[in-house]
């Protein structure tokens, strides 16, 4: 059937409005990609189990939801759109009740994988319902309202998580789920309704190898990228056994996917240019996103010693800003070409890096958040440009497997930014206490001086005079190790700003495009 035929169908309610109730859904779960890991030492400590034994209690939600954004396509085909997002909305708030109610590990790790498996269905199906919903002109604003979800949600995770722990327990960080997710369905079930070309499409059948494929690939990625730190990445077997079952899984998928006669996503999609460069742009938004939403309250908290809330109220002041910026952008990609302003964002996410790599142990609130924020604002000029001109000229029938593919990438993306981040930070404080170290000798003359300038504080301050000089070497070492960890803060933001102007070749690919970038192709 030509998707042509039903060219004058509309939505019978009102497309906003729509648009704010599918959001909701995928706000509420990717809120609870981040929610978790503040409290995951509460919840070690209330079921007898380590920290390290706890965060498998995220990496389970993060496999089973990198393996089903991309399947989540051939699922609405299986079980039809609306039914799936639905089915999807009830057991995620269902898992999120037995989350909250889990007397062990081993429940809580269970309920939270099928959370995961669940949740995994919501961002591909709100934007391929926002894609049908809304017009190709009116595609930029609609996204608008998903990139607030999007990028709001990774941030606020931390602090509510951190505000419900601290205030309540950590149950609440998933019962606060509950009534959102009774209220998504109400709505979801009234409002959302799947066009005739949706309702027309029929199943691919079970593709078992690319199933197969696809699950081993992405699930040893994820547990490889979520456990290397914690398991010092290739000098454990474990890590190295899921490195090459990741690498064997995605090569063969790729492999399978491009011959299959019914793929169970189609690769076809990379085949439009502007989706492919906005796979490849979106895929390092997610890696600074979450990269940034994880390094700045880590820092605030390791080097500085803030608490979770004041590490978390450094980001919120970004959220804002982008909740301002959106608007705007959508309106001036009504009269400047899209790529255009997707070079802007990249060039502004540079330099807002740049500048946060001046770091200093003395660092104040204020630039800290001043930083974080001006990070934002390059995301502000990304997220719905770079939406809106990678479904530009997708065929309508292909936007099922685009949405999923183009969620995956900016999810695994985030994931690999974090871990990479985080590995980096540990790296280059070595690195960096190496280099130091050398000048951490009593032949070095400012060595002298600073242990002298300790003692004679510590004197004044009433301590004994044989006592001093142990005393001074002690917080000369601490100053020591401040200064490696700011150093090495400072790197990883160096590294994330070659990155993002790295990427800013690739936007002259797009084609040239204002607004929706015209038309979609039927």
């Amino acid at each position: 059937m030509d998707s042509n035929d039903h060219a004058d169908w509309r939505p019978s309610h009102n497309p906003w409005l729509i648009a704010v109730v599918v959001t909701l859904a995928a706000f509420m779960e990717i809120l609870d990609t981040t929610i978790v890991n503040v409290a995951l030492p509460h919840i070690a400590g209330a079921l007898s189990s380590s920290n390290d034994e706890a965060t498998w209690a995220l990496t389970s939600y993060l496999v089973a939801n990198g393996i089903v954004l991309t399947i989540s396509g051939w699922l609405s085909d299986v079980i039809g759109r609306k039914r799936y997002f639905v089915i999807c909305i009830i057991m995620f708030t269902v898992c999120s009740f037995l989350c909250g109610v889990a007397t062990s590990l081993g429940q809580l790790i269970v309920f939270r994988l099928l959370q995961g498996f669940f949740g995994g269905g919501l961002q591909p199906n709100q934007q391929s319902i926002i894609l049908d919903t809304f017009p190709p002109a009116k595609r930029g604003a609609a996204f608008g309202v998903t990139a607030i979800a999007t990028i709001v949600a990774p941030v606020l995770g931390p602090t509510l998580g951190g505000w419900l722990t601290d205030t309540y327990n950590w149950r609440w960080v998933f019962l606060v789920n509950i009534p959102f997710g009774i209220i998504a369905v109400f709505l979801v079930s009234v409002l959302v309704e799947d066009p005739p070309w949706v309702k027309a499409r029929r199943s691919k059948g079970i593709d078992y190898i690319g199933l197969t494929l696809i699950t081993v690939g992405l699930g040893c990625l994820q547990v490889m990228m979520d456990r290397g730190e914690d398991e010092d990445w290739f000098s454990s077997h474990f890590i190295v056994i899921m490195a090459l079952f990741a690498g064997l899984g995605i090569l063969g998928a790729i492999g399978w996917l491009l011959v299959a006669k019914k793929p169970i996503v189609s690769l076809e999609v990379f085949k439009d240019r502007n989706y492919a460069v906005g796979s490849i742009c979106i895929a390092a938004v997610g890696g600074v996103l979450y990269a940034g939403a994880v390094i700045i309250p880590q820092f605030s908290q390791t080097v500085i010693g803030y608490d979770a809330t004041w590490s978390g109220l450094i980001l919120s002041p970004g959220g804002v800003a982008i909740i301002i910026l959106i608007p705007l952008v959508g309106r001036l990609m009504s009269f400047v070409q899209t790529r255009y302003l997707i070079i802007v964002g990249f060039m502004i996410m540079g330099a807002a890096f740049l500048y946060s790599s001046t770091l200093v142990p003395t660092i104040d609130f204020k630039t800290l958040v001043l930083m974080r924020s001006f990070q934002t604002m390059g995301l502000g000029f990304l997220f719905v440009p770079i939406s809106t001109i990678a479904y530009s000229t997708l065929p309508r029938d292909l936007n099922g497997d685009g949405t999923a593919l183009f969620t995956m990438l900016r999810n695994v993306f985030g994931s690999i930014g974090i871990s990479l981040a985080t590995a980096m930070i540990t790296e280059r404080t070595q690195v960096r206490q190496s280099y130091l170290s050398q000048w951490m000798t009593p032949f070095y003359q400012p060595f002298n001086d600073l242990v002298a300038q300790y003692e004679r504080t510590l004197i004044s301050m009433g301590h004994a005079a044989g006592a001093v000089h142990d005393i001074a070497l002690g917080r000369v070492y601490q100053t020591f190790r401040t200064q490696a960890q700011v150093l090495a803060y400072s790197d990883v933001f160096l590294y994330i700003a070659v990155i993002a102007f790295a990427v800013i070749p690739f936007c002259f690919l797009f084609s040239n495009a204002k607004g929706g970038g015209g038309g979609p192709v039927h």
